[in-house]
């Protein structure tokens, strides 16, 4: 018998170590991008959909068939865990998660229902369904980090100024924090389900929290941020630790206990690099608004990155965000086979 196989580009990658191919995947990949995605949806409902396991694994993996990335993430929503609780959620198209009621005083957190791990059940499916499609192709749990799914309930809706939700912080930091804790547990039970049912990989988006100063997010999240990272520690897979306009703050993202950084555009990745001390594997960060531009712009914008990415001890190719819905999906083929295709020696 032959030795060991050797890790998928994505986990080499992801330990810093070499890779036999760049890995690439993106966030968003799998979603309205894709005709074939919106033709499964037809009539079916966000929420519907990352509840119904065979549903969630079949949308899971069409971004892999099309495109041949090297990673697929888990279709899902960071609010799933809020809606298996029994807190009263929808997502209204074109607009985003909305709570039937917001969250914002003492009694108010106290109300809220814990998340019985037996609720979980669709999520484990979900997965197992996920990874037995995939074939060895690694599979991606995520999770929405406690600052982030703390604004939406604290919000009720989604509001980039996040008004309620820093006056919250500011006016009574004891609630803030029993808050934050109590969506800790419920985010580390989503991504430990993922994980246990097959997930090789967790990333925790923290979409909101590049509106926090470095001295506000240490103070008020990363300890929450943290504890859930410490949760699933024991289960040894790569942990991910992702945030938009998080330039200042990412020593901080990986302070927080991650093993790889996802970096947004708004910093380039040599540069990111540098912050971190040379030492942690990064993952990101072509500008999704390139993917509209001609071909040689997003070509030299690609190679660009990788360039940059190769100061890392590990790089996975992937954007600064999520695919926008407008994106064409041959040109997310064509960039997949442009960054397969740079050879790794030029790299260094």
């Amino acid at each position: 018998m032959s030795g060991a196989v050797p890790p998928a580009p994505l986990l080499a990658a992801y330990a810093g170590r070499p890779t036999g191919r760049r890995p690439v995947w993106f966030m968003r990949q799998a979603g309205r991008s894709l005709p074939e995605y919106r033709a499964l949806r037809e009539g079916t409902s966000m929420l519907e959909a990352c509840l119904t396991p065979e549903l969630a694994a079949e949308i899971t993996c069409q971004p892999v068939r099309r495109h041949d990335v090297d990673a697929a993430i888990f279709f899902s929503d960071i609010v799933v865990p809020l809606r298996l609780a029994g807190i009263g959620v929808e997502i209204v198209a074109g607009v985003g998660p909305v709570l039937d009621a917001p969250v914002r005083t003492a009694a108010d957190v106290d109300a809220l229902p814990d998340l019985d791990p037996a609720a979980l059940a669709p999520v484990r499916e979900g997965v197992a369904a996920s990874v037995e499609r995939l074939g060895g192709v690694p599979l991606i749990g995520f999770a929405g980090a406690p600052f982030t799914l703390a604004s939406y309930l604290v919000e009720g809706r989604p509001d980039r100024a996040l008004p309620a939700t820093r006056a919250l912080l500011a006016e009574d930091p004891a609630t803030w924090h029993r808050l934050l804790a109590r969506v800790a547990g419920m985010t580390a039970a989503f991504l430990r389900a993922q994980a246990e049912a097959g997930a090789v990989a967790l990333q925790l988006f923290d979409s909101w929290v590049g509106r926090l100063s470095p001295a506000e997010y240490r103070s008020a999240v990363q300890p929450h941020s943290a504890a859930v990272f410490s949760a699933v520690a024991d289960l040894g897979v790569p942990r991910v630790h992702f945030g938009t306009a998080t330039r200042e703050l990412l020593p901080d993202l990986l302070a927080a206990g991650a093993d790889v950084v996802g970096v947004a555009a708004d910093i380039g990745l040599d540069e990111a690099n540098a912050l971190l001390g040379g030492a942690v594997p990064l993952q990101g960060n072509l500008d999704p608004a390139l993917l509209e531009a001609p071909w040689p712009v997003l070509e030299a914008a690609a190679r660009d990155v990788v360039r940059r990415g190769a100061t890392a001890p590990g790089h996975v190719f992937n954007l600064g965000h999520g695919v926008p819905p407008s994106t064409d999906p041959d040109v997310l083929t064509r960039l997949v086979e442009l960054v397969h295709a740079i050879p790794l020696e030029q790299e260094h």
